[in-house]
C-alpha cells in the first residue's frame, strides 16, 4: 500500500533570465517569490501559494518551455509502477524524482513528499 496526489506544477522556462520568468509568474498568478538554498537557487524559484495547496516552482530548462506536473507519494517505486500500469512511460530518474511520460505525451515527474499534509489528504493504493 502507498499514498499519492498532485504536488503542484513546474513552470519549465527555456533561457538565460529565470529571475524575470519567475518576476512574470509571480505577478500573473499573484504570488510572492521565495528563495531556495544556494545550491538550487541557479536553477528554481518557489512560488508562495497563498493557500498553501500546491508546490509551484519556476525552473530554468535546457528544452523548450512548458509547464509539468508533479505527483508526490511516499513510495516512488510503487507509484511509477501504478502509473506504468495505467499506461505512462518511465523517461528516466533525476536526483530522487522520476521523470515519466503520460500516454498522451505530456511528461510529469514523480517526487517524494512535499507538503506536512500529505497522508491527510493522498489517495491510497493497494498494489
Amino acid at each position: 500500500m502507498h499514498k499519492s496526489k498532485l504536488a503542484g506544477f513546474i513552470i519549465d522556462c527555456q533561457g538565460p533570465e529565470l529571475a524575470s520568468a519567475a518576476g512574470f509568474w509571480g505577478g500573473a498568478l499573484g504570488m510572492e517569490l521565495r528563495a531556495l538554498p544556494p545550491d538550487e537557487a541557479d536553477s528554481y524559484v518557489q512560488l508562495e501559494d497563498p493557500l498553501g495547496a500546491l508546490h509551484i516552482e519556476v525552473q530554468a530548462v535546457t528544452h523548450p518551455s512548458r509547464v509539468h506536473l508533479d505527483i508526490e507519494t511516499d513510495d516512488i517505486e510503487a507509484e511509477v509502477r501504478r502509473l506504468e500500469q495505467l499506461g505512462a512511460t518511465r523517461i528516466g530518474a533525476v536526483h530522487t524524482w522520476v521523470v515519466m511520460q503520460a500516454p498522451t505525451g505530456q511528461r510529469f515527474c514523480v517526487v517524494r513528499v512535499q507538503r506536512a499534509d500529505f497522508a491527510a489528504k493522498a489517495n491510497t493504493w493497494t498494489e
